[in-house]
């Protein structure tokens, strides 16, 4: 997402090379969205950067699984919601040209809209995934009841919800747990807290002192204790260099004594 919002990199090459890094250092899935751009009529730009990194890339496709998203509109940059089944279906096909493939690995529903029965969303993917537009059913900022609903209809194979150690609802509320007993992949989003949220994890006194004691960046070391949540966690950073990609790949390497997350669990978190 930061390589195609505000802010992104001017040169796509930059984009490229944040990708590439990424798939060098091991990275085999890529989550991206149709809305993960500028305005409505920018739709698109990450997804066609993810494929022209993919083909690009030394490695080659094979092994790699790209997420994507439906169910978001950015009218002049806002982020709306439209889980209308004729916006997924016509969303779905945007995303197939823009990404090069006749089939999409992971398609998910960005967020539920209020103003659209939750049922009608699931059941258009349900319909995509008959089609054999999209592979898996993913759903991202849902809850277990939504979980549980939309499995009534469709295998969910993934939920994507926040996870980071200033937003902690995605445990609180039991859906990372509920991921972990029905073996459903959770992808956490804003592992490091997005934003400027992230800025203030190299000065925070836990983190620091863990991070000192095994080398590695606060970056890292929050992305393992994000890791360490639940049996199915898979953290989705994002990143505008290479550098700050590599850095990533760190926290795999990382692990965290029950006293460890028992430090960063207890500490204070300020938003402020």
């Amino acid at each position: 997402m930061p390589l195609s919002i505000r802010g992104r990199p001017e040169d796509p090459a930059v984009g490229r090379a944040v990708i590439h890094a990424a798939l060098d250092g091991g990275v085999n899935l890529i989550d991206t969205a149709d809305v993960y751009c500028l305005h409505d009529g920018d739709l698109g730009h990450n997804e066609r950067l993810v494929a022209d990194a993919l083909r690009t890339w030394h490695g080659g496709r094979d092994g790699i699984v790209v997420a994507t998203k439906g169910g978001l509109t950015r009218p002049d940059g806002r982020w709306e919601n439209d889980g209308r089944p004729e916006h997924l279906r016509a969303a779905c096909d945007r995303s197939l040209l823009a990404l090069g493939v006749d089939r999409i690995d992971l398609y998910q529903l960005h967020a539920p809209d209020r103003a659209v029965p939750f049922a009608e969303s699931i059941g258009m993917l349900a319909e995509l995934q008959q089609m054999g537009k999209i592979r898996w059913v993913g759903l991202s900022n849902v809850s277990v009841a939504q979980i549980e609903e939309a499995g009534g209809q469709v295998e969910v194979v993934s939920v994507q919800n926040r996870l980071n150690p200033f937003f902690r609802e995605a445990t609180h509320d039991g859906v990372v747990a509920h991921c972990a007993a029905r073996g459903i992949g959770f992808l956490a989003y804003s592992p490091v807290g997005g934003g400027r949220l992230n800025k203030k994890l190299p000065g925070h006194p836990v983190l620091r002192e863990l991070a000192d004691r095994r080398g590695v960046s606060a970056h890292a070391l929050t992305l393992a204790w994000v890791l360490a949540q639940g049996d199915t966690v898979i953290v989705i950073p994002g990143a505008r260099s290479v550098v700050h990609a590599t850095d990533s790949l760190g926290a795999a390497d990382v692990r965290l004594s029950p006293e460890d997350l028992a430090a960063i669990d207890d500490a204070d978190f300020s938003r402020a």
